[in-house]
């Protein structure tokens, strides 16, 4: 809770506050100012009241919860196009270790449109949930933000779950903020590790921070729960499928009408992308080290013998020297190739972030100090602009190409 005080003895009606409302709530009343219903507390009249006559009282919320009320890992199952999102499945094999820290169920939050609701839960239990908590509703035919929220605040707040995990992509960043904000609950974005705190039973959400240059471990606090984060794809290995496992399918009604449905979708028109870096099985990824536009040439003579996507550090994509759409790391993609080379890349936390998960890392760099060769499978000290050409002529003839 919170109110304005404007002090009628100190006012001397100078008017400053009422054109700082963003809102219009503030006006003049026989010379002095007065604050309406619309006011939303945000304070801009306080810094310019030249008396310092307003002032702004906030009431903290106790909150308190029982904690032993709230069980269980949730996974929400992301779908688009008839197909469910990787990232889910992957979140349901790292779920799985934590339920098994914390002596709890996995479990599934499905929503989807009736036609691929049931097939969509199997597939769910198929990659290791025990439970799938099913909402049915042709208002989930089509992502939009409402009708996701509702159905997933109504089944936490029912169910109450201990942790709950997206995938972070473009729906899931979305769906998971509003769910969050709604909650009045943490949440942890961009989350490369997760673990159970051995003593407290916390999850343990770690990401890079400034910038990538730190990786931070954040806990939420134990009197808001459920404890969420949101997880970029490929960060996790992808957990084995059986079909002959058994789950319980828990359906429940969506209390929202199409009508209480803020936006509607007039056309759905999916961009082309020309750089597959999500699912390339091996990737040739040039760094500062390739010195200039020109030379991610032979990166890209490289990458076409091997039949491999061309990735980049952040550095060569903010220097202009390649698209974004090539940009591997924590502010580009997370991938997770058989093979990754990097050539002239140093291996700054950022980048590590989106690549460390490489089943085999091989790095080019003349810099034997260089933070790429702590991670790498295999250390090439030299120079890529020698090396790289002579691995290009050597796999050539390996490859019969």
């Amino acid at each position: 809770m919170a109110r304005l005080i404007i002090d009628k003895d100190i006012c001397t009606g100078c008017e400053s506050c009422i054109p700082a409302c963003p809102f219009g709530a503030l006006s003049m009343k026989e010379g002095i100012a007065v604050v309406d219903e619309k006011c939303t507390f945000c304070g801009a009249c306080v810094d310019v009241c030249p008396v310092n006559a307003i002032t702004l009282e906030k009431e903290e919320k106790a909150v308190t919860i029982e904690p032993s009320a709230y069980k269980d890992v949730w996974v929400f199952i992301e779908h688009e196009f008839g197909k469910v999102s990787g990232v889910s499945f992957e979140l349901l094999g790292e779920g799985r270790k934590l339920a098994n820290a914390l002596g709890c169920k996995l479990c599934g939050m499905l929503f989807a449109d009736p036609e691929v609701a049931e097939p969509f839960a199997k597939e769910a239990i198929a990659y290791g949930a025990e439970k799938v908590y099913l909402v049915e509703s042709p208002l989930f035919k089509i992502y939009r933000t409402d009708p996701y929220a509702k159905a997933a605040v109504d089944l936490i707040r029912k169910y109450k779950p201990e942790i709950v995990l997206f995938g972070a992509t473009t729906q899931g960043r979305d769906f998971a903020g509003t769910v969050a904000t709604t909650l009045e609950v943490g949440l942890t974005a961009d989350c490369t590790g997760l673990d159970i705190d051995p003593e407290t039973k916390y999850l343990r959400q770690t990401r890079p921070a400034f910038g990538g240059n730190i990786m931070a471990t954040i806990l939420d606090y134990p009197n808001y729960r459920p404890q969420m984060a949101t997880v970029r794809s490929k960060v996790f290995p992808m957990p084995e499928r059986d079909d002959s496992r058994k789950g319980e399918i828990i359906r429940e009604p969506l209390q929202m009408t199409e009508e209480q449905v803020r936006t509607k979708v007039l056309e759905f028109i999916k961009g082309t992308e020309t750089v597959n870096l999500a699912d390339a099985e091996i990737i040739v990824s040039g760094g500062r080290g390739v010195g200039g536009p020109e030379g991610f040439k032979p990166i890209r003579e490289l990458a076409e013998v091997l039949g491999a996507a061309v990735g980049a550090s952040r550095a060569a994509v903010d220097s202009g020297w390649i698209s974004y759409e090539h940009q591997v790391g924590q502010t580009g993609r997370t991938v997770r190739p058989k093979i990754y080379i990097a050539c002239g890349i140093s291996g700054s936390i950022q980048h590590q972030a989106g690549m460390k998960t490489s089943e085999v890392i091989v790095a080019i760099n003349k810099d034997p100090e260089a933070p790429i060769f702590k991670i790498a499978t295999y250390g090439i000290v030299g120079d890529l602009f020698t090396v790289v050409p002579m691995l290009k002529e050597e796999f050539k003839k390996r490859l019969g190409r």
